[in-house]
């Protein structure tokens, strides 16, 4: 994802990130996860080990980025996280390292750091801080939210969950673009595509909604023998429409106010509005369909752009041509519900249309309801500092 606001398409099956801030409001994107794109190499114009464990060296130009480096006090905060609660990102990371990561991971899946200190020292002692600057020299930037929903679904439809969550149509590549969103749900040459191709039933659509926005989430299905069981929806298409925000088209409509389109103001608005519902879905002609998939380990997050599982609170979505995938940043922000400082390190994982420019990050809030609720809110004041192999250890 990003934002309600645009769709995601770099996602491999994964997670979005998501601005639900942007993505309602209108001026950023909510990322749909459509395959990732290659990992993007290294810094460009200086080698990337040319900083070694003495003075920090020349920047680092990347193709929409420019890499400083600092020395480790100017990192805000970085005494005060627990360092080693991020190591479990770093490692499957690690599982796919990208240009000059090889060496150092190696040594991050066989030597796990005991504790704090020693996961610290390790960092000290291999990486260079960098800060993230745009390449005109612009330190400040963006931080929006995104999180994978969980909601409760039906294998058959029943009173409660009529709303329908479908495979790709046989037909969809017969077709470009395919039927809006309006058309499959009026035309019965279009509706036909559908039919047999659904996965389960929803109950709320602003709750499909959400799925195709962020490309991916958790089902509780109830199956039709009465058992429950959770299992993961993952972007396996779309309908090549445009993508439009929901929450722009409030705006505009003059429904709600730009500081009022969050998702909570949005579902508020629905829920007072039933009778325009119908009316603020087709405003976003674009329809995301799914897979399902087995969900054997309720502790990982769904797949980003890199092709590992995200970690809540320590992946990031990054824009690739800024921050490599797999790289460890350091992020400066405050919470979106309590303005305490965020700062903390994490690992660039995803990607999303809406991530664009150098100091930008969608933050990985995992699933649930407070998840949901953080990644809602948040666009905040951002910023950077990527964490890079040195030149060779002695």
């Amino acid at each position: 994802m990003s934002s309600l606001l645009a769709p995601r398409p770099s996602r491999r099956g994964g997670a979005a990130a998501l601005a639900l801030a942007a993505l309602l409001a209108g001026c950023a994107g909510v990322p749909l996860h459509t395959p990732a794109p290659a990992p993007a190499s290294s810094p460009t114009t200086t080698a990337p080990d040319a900083a070694g464990p003495g003075a920090p060296g020349a920047p680092l130009q990347r193709p929409r980025a420019r890499w400083h480096p600092v020395d480790w006090s100017e990192l805000p905060g970085w005494d005060g996280d627990r360092v080693l609660e991020a190591w479990s990102a770093l490692s499957r990371s690690c599982e796919r390292p990208g240009a000059g990561w090889a060496a150092l991971c190696a040594d991050v899946l066989l030597n796990a750091p005991a504790d704090e200190a020693a996961a610290r020292a390790w960092l000290q002692a291999r990486l260079q801080p960098y800060r993230v600057e745009s390449p005109e020299g612009g330190a400040e930037g963006l931080v929006t939210g995104y999180y994978e929903p969980l909601i409760e679904a039906s294998r058959v439809p029943r009173a409660a969950f009529a709303v329908p969550l479908h495979r790709p149509p046989a037909d969809l590549g017969a077709r470009k673009p395919y039927w809006t969103r309006q058309q499959l749900d009026t035309l019965p040459a279009a509706a036909a595509g559908l039919r047999g191709r659904e996965i389960a039933y929803v109950a709320d659509p602003l709750d499909a909604l959400v799925l195709q926005i962020q490309g991916s989430g958790r089902l509780r299905i109830t199956e039709p023998d009465g058992r429950q069981r959770t299992v993961r929806l993952a972007f396996a298409g779309h309908n090549d429409q445009p993508y439009k925000s929901v929450g722009r088209w409030l705006i505009e409509q003059g429904a709600l106010r730009a500081d009022q389109a969050s998702w909570p103001g949005i579902k508020a608005w629905a829920r007072a509005n039933p009778q325009r519902v119908q009316e603020l879905l087709w405003s976003n002609p674009r329809v995301v369909f799914f897979r399902e998939e087995p969900l054997p380990d309720p502790q990982l997050g769904p797949r980003g752009a890199q092709g590992v599982a995200l970690t809540p609170g320590r992946s990031i979505a990054v824009d690739p041509q800024s921050i490599p995938y797999g790289t460890p940043v350091w992020l400066s922000s405050t919470e979106p519900l309590s303005a305490q400082a965020l700062q903390r390190l994490v690992v660039a994982q995803d990607t999303g249309s809406a991530i664009v420019g150098a100091v930008r990050a969608d933050f990985f809030w995992g699933w649930g309801e407070q998840a949901e609720q953080q990644a809602g809110r948040m666009k905040q004041p951002l910023r950077l500092w990527v964490l890079w192999p040195r030149g060779p250890q002695s």
